[in-house]
């Protein structure tokens, strides 16, 4: 069983960067939404719903600080409910995967993600969960900031939702049968 109190999605708040690559990890939590009864209330610089995912409890949270500056909410709700890091799985978007893959990863630097960067930064320590949700990587770094700013095609955008369908899945076996089992089921595809 897992001791996951927290779920953090990363993305950018507003209509603007709603269907970009950068969202992924809000659209991991809206993934979960249809298979949980959960609302998310404004709060903490972001939304956030407390969950119940069979017999497990959990807040959901989504920054509304934008990416680069999500480590201050995410403290925030981590002090308020005494959250500690290794409590806490991010969900974001993985420049290094190819769109429709998800894998499940332990502790770790941030890799580049200034949303990650952010988030170790201001609460000081790395030894959380991620989920990381691959969005491709448009061939060159001077491409990155455009790229995952703007919406993925529409193969991409499906092998996504279809990569976050089994990340769902693998998330609830995350909280019944431990990380293990879920890296196991989530890694097999």
């Amino acid at each position: 069983m897992s001791n996951i109190k927290l779920v953090v999605g990363l993305g950018n708040p507003g209509e603007k960067y709603a269907k970009t690559r950068h969202n992924a990890g809000f659209w991991f939590l809206e993934q979960l939404t249809p298979v949980t009864s959960f609302s998310f209330n404004k709060t903490f610089n972001g939304e956030i719903a407390d969950a119940h995912i069979g017999q497990h409890k959990c807040y959901l949270f989504k920054p509304t600080t934008f990416m680069n500056l999500s480590g201050d909410a995410v403290q925030r709700v981590m002090q308020f409910y005494k959250i500690t890091a290794p409590e806490m799985l991010v969900a974001h978007d993985e420049l290094d995967f190819p769109a429709g893959t998800c894998r499940l990863k332990k502790d770790g630097g941030h890799g580049g993600h200034n949303g990650l960067r952010d988030i170790i930064n201001k609460t000081g320590n790395a030894n959380f969960m991620r989920l990381r949700i691959g969005i491709d990587h448009p061939g060159h770094a001077s491409q990155v900031a455009h790229y995952v700013l703007k919406s993925p095609g529409l193969a991409d955008k499906t092998r996504i939702d279809n990569a976050l369908i089994e990340a769902c899945n693998a998330f609830n076996v995350l909280l019944s049968d431990g990380f293990d089992a879920a890296v196991q089921q989530l890694h097999q595809r």
